[in-house]
């Protein structure tokens, strides 16, 4: 799953001269010494295989776009793992310069590192997509880079030798990026959890069933420019089917973008705000659990710690020193339970969002019969509402993380769907 990456910059040949340059000490190919290094390298270049050239700068280029996207991930996170993840960014990084050293070994020109760029559309997805998607398409990753760039031989061994090293680093990323996506809500041991605690904490948790998570008012956004579109396409195809394209579109499609869109505004708000009291009243029942069952609470604690592979004796003291701060301890709770409960979304915020956003998608396919009516509207209104089916698609890409261009053209196929049937029943029941 290699990221959409830019190559600006120096070219190969570029790259090949600096790089003699750098090795002759600066004085270009002048001296004696720097030309028995030019023909050394010259030697060593092209007894390199182009499968063991290939595989170098695809993996230098991966560790490149890894990093890049661990740190744009990081700054959506909380601290810890933030520092995870920025950690991890670290590693790709001398992943890069151990692939580098035996590029050059192998006279292999390098790259500037600052011309491998993520396209616009994945740093967009980065920054603005589910963190849980994120970690999910990450972890993916990771697995398809062993698979793909570090587990088939080459037939260099030295290159094979850097590459399995490399791997077992990578296959480790790929478990902690896993370990971070599941978070607190699957409770699922790492490799190194100790035996018999994933049972008892699912007895604890088997009698607390009141944990709730939230969701993304961008998302919200999206879908509603989705809803909107789709509702008004369908209500202004039905309408001209029945009418020839009339007066009476612009009002049917006026009226449905309205109600549409406080609609989506009034179900947003609701339900942002039901988050949020779920959240805050989850956070009141930890702290009674916390009161009423201080024990529990601390073998609950315990536990969640034994599955990350924390022993039991550690375990049970970290556990212990947070029963004497009750903040402290229903913060750590809430987080392993619930995850991060304490940041609800803003129901104002999520309403206009929505609300906007279905205005402005329903707003789309009437906007032809506002100058015209007859078969001259229709036609506007179909190109123009297939056409931003597409672009609405394609930003829903950036929520579920799909190809922009599938997206794209799936929602359009789904408008042509909608605004096919809706118009044949408007001929079917013509006014």
């Amino acid at each position: 799953m290699a990221a959409p990456l830019e190559l600006l910059g120096e070219s190969a040949a570029d790259a090949g001269r600096a790089a003699r340059d750098e090795r002759c000490g600066g004085h270009g190919r002048r001296s004696l010494s720097c030309r028995r290094v030019i023909l050394v390298s010259v030697e060593t270049q092209s007894a390199v295989s182009p499968e063991v050239r290939d595989r170098l700068l695809k993996a230098w280029r991966g560790e490149i776009e890894a990093g890049a996207v661990y740190e744009l991930i990081a700054q959506r996170m909380d601290d810890e793992r933030a520092d995870i993840l920025r950690r991890m960014s670290e590693a790709e990084g001398g992943h890069r310069r151990r692939l580098e050293a035996r590029m050059s070994e192998l006279g292999i020109p390098i790259p500037d590192p600052a011309s491998v760029r993520l396209s616009p559309w994945l740093r967009a997805q980065a920054r603005l997509a589910p963190i849980d998607r994120l970690l999910a398409a990450r972890e993916a990753a990771e697995d398809d880079e062993v698979d793909d760039l570090y587990k088939r031989p080459t037939g260099d061994p030295g290159t094979d030798r850097l590459l399995r090293e490399i791997r077992k680093e990578e296959r480790s990323h790929s478990l902690a990026v896993e370990e971070m996506r599941q978070g607190p809500e699957r409770h699922e041991p790492s490799p190194v959890a100790i035996p018999g605690a994933q049972a008892r904490l699912d007895r604890i948790l088997g009698r607390e069933t009141w944990h709730q998570t939230g969701g993304s008012w961008i998302s919200g956004a999206i879908y509603g420019a989705n809803d909107g579109l789709a509702a008004v396409f369908g209500i202004v195809s039905g309408v001209s089917g029945a009418t020839g394209g009339s007066s009476f579109v612009l009002t049917a499609g006026l009226a449905g973008a309205v109600a549409s869109a406080l609609s989506m505004a009034t179900g947003a708000f609701l339900a942002e705000r039901s988050e949020a009291e779920v959240a805050a009243a989850n956070v009141e029942r930890e702290r009674e659990e916390i009161a009423t069952h201080p024990e529990e609470e601390k073998e609950e604690l315990s536990l969640f710690y034994q599955l990350k592979g924390i022993d039991p004796t550690t375990a049970d003291e970290l556990a212990e020193r947070l029963a004497h701060e009750p903040d402290a301890m229903l913060k750590a709770l809430a987080v392993e339970e619930f995850g991060a409960a304490e940041h609800p979304g803003n129901p104002v915020q999520a309403s206009v969002a929505a609300g906007v956003s279905t205005g402005l998608g329903a707003f789309v396919p009437v906007i032809p019969f506002i100058f015209d009516t007859g078969t001259t509207a229709i036609l506007l209104a179909a190109a123009i509402s297939l056409v931003a089916h597409f672009l609405v698609g394609a930003a829903k890409s950036l929520v579920t993380l799909r190809t922009w261009w599938a997206a794209g053209l799936e929602m359009t196929l789904a408008g042509v769907i909608v605004g096919g049937a809706t118009y044949a029943i408007g001929l079917a029941f013509p006014t």
